[in-house]
């Protein structure tokens, strides 16, 4: 086993031409300052952080959080902020991770266990993308019905060709991408920011809800609920903390070139690491949370008149449910924000389905066919299910909670190893995670694997 001193970068690739390159070809690529001021070092560092945000506020945050204000008010909100610190403790793992070991969680996993155990990850992180996937194909699907009033079918289908997007973004250079994805994430900001101030919410009933309460896990949903909020919060928790961004996140930190032969240089590296990561999650926080108070401040009452997608886009547009506010201008600036948020999520998707198959089986492809693979998967269930249902908008929002679900049951998977990792000074040296650290790392692997088991319990016996 290396220590933290002697770490040489692991799975080197041969030079590709522009359209294979790989995440690992532009590790250590982004120069960093070595004097200068606190901003200066922040700004450099500054962009892995909202490409790993990007995954707290993809269209699955929507339907959870919406539906979650609109069925018991204001009361998940605690959720939304357990969760988010989940989020920054499990990224600054994972972060610091790939920092320290030049490795990202994917090969760290893969090099620790048996080719048995490796291969059983790979497939549970496999699914959890097609999960993140099915999220991004029924949001992008639906805003573009909702904008351009195209069939559903022809939108859903649309969405299968978005990955030209991404491999036009990859020629324009990794700083670029960066940009664009910080763009879109102050887009969704300042309309969801803006549809809240109208919404006018009860601000001391809003603030309370952020204090944890017993009756959040109630499994009886309430008068006119379609989900318990045992469901809705294992949705938010899924669909906040997400799998595949501690795989992302132990990767694009290692774009910063960091002097591996000086400690404190790596110290600093993990420092501005963990400011940017945390900023950008706390920007996904807020999101989120004006997500749920715009269900709860316009929809609370109406929970089975919002329950899909275009219901929301319609609602915005109705005074009988959004009042005096009510406005087409409204609702095209939802729809606009879910298209950002969906596009937004399938960079990212994209680029963790390069590190996790890489990382577990030393494999690559083509980024354009790993993209192809994945979303093709992902689109055969949408695609079954619109022609099914003629593009029932509540149908494609059921599959995507259900889709939320399953990230909350595989996050686990992939949160053992990491805190395992980070936690061990035989892996990480001097970099180990604190005591303390650590067990809140196994505080929330044991409460999150306890809401899984009585999900499963909840379903099995009926509540």
């Amino acid at each position: 086993m290396q220590d933290s001193k002697s770490v040489k970068p692991k799975h080197h690739f041969v030079e590709k031409a522009d359209d294979q390159l790989s995440l690992s070809d532009v590790n250590s690529s982004i120069e960093a300052p070595k004097d200068g001021s606190f901003w200066r070092k922040l700004l450099a560092y500054s962009g892995p952080g909202a490409l790993v945000a990007v995954g707290y506020m993809d269209p699955g945050n929507w339907v959870t959080s919406v539906a979650g204000g609109a069925q018991y008010k204001y009361t998940l909100l605690s959720i939304v902020l357990v969760s988010s610190l989940m989020a920054m403790l499990l990224q600054y793992m994972a972060g610091k991770l790939g920092i320290v070991k030049q490795e990202d969680l994917a090969q760290a996993t893969r090099d620790r266990t048996n080719k048995a155990g490796g291969i059983i990850l790979w497939i549970m992180t496999e699914l959890a993308l097609i999960c993140t996937d099915i999220a991004e194909v029924i949001g992008g699907a639906i805003a573009l019905h909702l904008l351009f009033g195209w069939s559903m079918i022809a939108s859903v289908l649309t969405t299968a060709f978005d990955v030209v997007l991404l491999l036009l973004l990859m020629k324009f250079g990794f700083r670029k991408i960066e940009a664009i994805v910080m763009t879109l994430i102050i887009t969704i900001l300042a309309i969801f920011a803006y549809l809240v101030v109208l919404s006018r919410p009860e601000l001391s009933a809003m603030f309370g809800g952020y204090l944890p309460q017993l009756q959040t896990l109630s499994s009886k949903p309430a008068v006119g609920a379609s989900s318990s909020q045992l469901t809705l919060t294992l949705g938010i928790i899924g669909a906040t903390v997400m799998p595949h961004n501690l795989y992302l996140h132990s990767s694009i930190s290692q774009t910063r070139k960091v002097d591996r032969t000086d400690k404190s240089a790596i110290k600093e590296a993990v420092r501005f690491m963990t400011w940017d990561s945390n900023i950008q999650l706390s920007l996904a926080f807020v999101i989120n949370s004006l997500l749920l108070i715009l269900g709860a401040s316009l929809f609370f009452g109406h929970a089975d008149s919002v329950g899909a997608f275009g219901d929301m886009y319609r609602a915005l547009g109705n005074s009988d449910i959004a009042g005096a506010i009510a406005s087409p201008v409204l609702s095209t600036l939802f729809a606009v924000a879910l298209l950002a948020s969906g596009q937004n999520s399938t960079i990212t998707g994209t680029l963790t389905g390069e590190i996790v198959m890489e990382g577990f089986l030393h494999l690559r492809i083509p980024m354009w066919l790993r993209r192809v693979i994945t979303r093709g998967i992902a689109l055969a269930p949408v695609v079954v299910i619109t022609l099914m249902y003629g593009g029932a908008e509540g149908r494609l929002d059921k599959l995507m909670v259900d889709s939320q679900v399953f990230l909350a049951i595989a996050l686990p998977f992939t949160m053992a190893p990491l805190v395992y990792f980070t936690s061990s000074k035989k892996i990480m040296g001097d970099f180990a995670n604190p005591k303390w650290v650590a067990i809140l790392g196994w505080i929330s692997f044991a409460i999150l694997t306890a809401l899984n088991i009585l999900s499963i319990y909840q379903q099995v016996t009926g509540g």
